[in-house]
């Protein structure tokens, strides 16, 4: 029965990624300076593009827009990206890549800039990978970048901080102190404000670029769940010892925190999800070897498993959305979690302490009003007997997930 849901909620998936990439009203001006009214497929980029796609009906094959041929385009007074030849530092940022030169490393190159705050002074976005800069622009002029830069001084770590000296030459304003300015990191939200105050101390209108009702990128789920799990045990020398201990019917109770990733229109995130679950179960065999003619072999497994993953939603309306997950497993056992094989007089033969290994889970779900949800979840085998050489297990779980968003 899971295996047919998991196949029925992948055809959904499939049927409805192309229904997510929405074209939304837009414009872009071409090398006439002429501005064309379109839709354009807003994918809300990580990177800054160097091409995009539009139609100017929803219904046509949509054309592709390239900085070679479009100068600026923009979508629904949300996002503005314009074309621009400007001077970019590409020096490595990460620490084992650092120069020992303080001093940028120009080049001219053409870009798509994305607008943060336009106005009097403009505050500009580019981004490639790891690579973060930030331009400005007065009055139409020439769009000059930024400059920060990490650097290397006596297998130490330095930094070029010229980006506050140039706004305290631009930004000269009665309500902007001196401290204000050398305060300033080099990251979007303290240099957007800073820009957004020069423009309203001088009395120019300006034009705010970001999101205007960015969502909640943080939410935690109460998640309980449904589980179907089986086990199997299997020792090489004695094969009495081998058993089935069949499918059993658990319930588990688990809290998500998930983290949504601020690109791509929020379609991807990183969830954990820590779970407590048992499986507890009995199998009884003859053997004539023993005293009592019969072998007990029972399990009490407890723990906490700790899934790490990454999901991916695919919208369907303003209200409901699928996704699929993929988790890394760690897994906790708590108390004596053990298998014990003893006599019909109660007397211990054998027993094994629990020890999990490390396993993988694949999960597909729908999600309403960003606050129910019900998942599928199935589990790659799991050995939970990884520490004797001797024995093997397989424990395998799908389960059936029920959330609640409390936030």
């Amino acid at each position: 029965m899971t295996k047919r849901l998991i196949i029925a909620l992948l055809s959904i998936i499939s049927i409805n990624s192309y229904c997510q990439i929405t074209f939304e009203k837009g414009y872009f001006i071409n090398e006439t300076d002429q501005k064309i009214e379109c839709y354009i497929k807003n994918i809300d980029w990580k990177n800054n593009p160097t091409e995009f796609d539009y139609k100017f009906t929803l219904n046509e094959t949509a054309k592709r827009g390239t900085i070679q041929t479009v100068k600026e385009f923009g979508i629904n007074d949300a996002i503005k990206y314009i074309r621009s030849t400007v001077k970019i530092d590409r020096s490595k940022d990460n620490t084992g890549n650092l120069s020992t030169d303080r001093v940028p490393n120009f080049r001219e190159e053409l870009l798509y800039l994305r607008v943060i705050i336009e106005g009097q002074a403009s505050l500009l976005y580019y981004r490639d990978g790891n690579l973060t800069r930030f331009f400005y622009q007065l009055n139409n002029s020439e769009i000059t970048q930024l400059v920060h830069k990490r650097y290397l001084i006596n297998n130490k770590v330095a930094q070029n901080n010229l980006f506050r000296q140039q706004l305290l030459l631009a930004l000269k304003c009665k309500d902007i102190r001196t401290n204000d300015i050398t305060k300033l990191s080099y990251e979007r939200r303290s240099l957007k404000r800073i820009f957004i105050q020069y423009n309203s101390c001088n009395n120019y209108n300006y034009t705010n670029y970001e999101p205007k009702n960015k969502k909640d990128l943080f939410s935690l789920s109460l998640r309980p769940s449904i589980s179907f799990s089986s086990l199997n045990i299997d020792n090489t020398t004695a094969k009495s010892f081998n058993t089935d201990f069949e499918s059993k019917t658990t319930f588990r109770l688990g809290v998500e925190t998930e983290f949504i990733l601020p690109f791509n229109k929020n379609k991807w995130s990183i969830v954990i999800e820590p779970t407590y679950q048992y499986f507890k179960a009995e199998n009884r065999t003859q053997v004539s070897y023993i005293s009592g003619g019969e072998l007990i072999k029972s399990i009490n497994y407890q723990s906490i498993e700790l899934p790490v993953g990454i999901r991916h939603y695919f919208f369907l309306s303003n209200y409901s959305k699928v996704f699929a997950n993929i988790s890394f497993i760690s897994d906790f056992t708590l108390g004596s979690s053990s298998i014990d094989f003893k006599r019909n007089d109660g007397s211990t033969l054998n027993s094994l302490k629990i020890k999990p290994r490390k396993n993988f889970a694949l999960g597909v779900g729908y999600k309403h009003k960003d606050r129910f949800s019900i998942e599928i979840r199935y589990q790659t085998r799991r050995d939970i007997l990884g520490s004797y050489l001797s024995w093997y297990s397989n424990y395998k779980t799908t389960s059936i997930i029920f959330g609640y968003s409390l936030r």
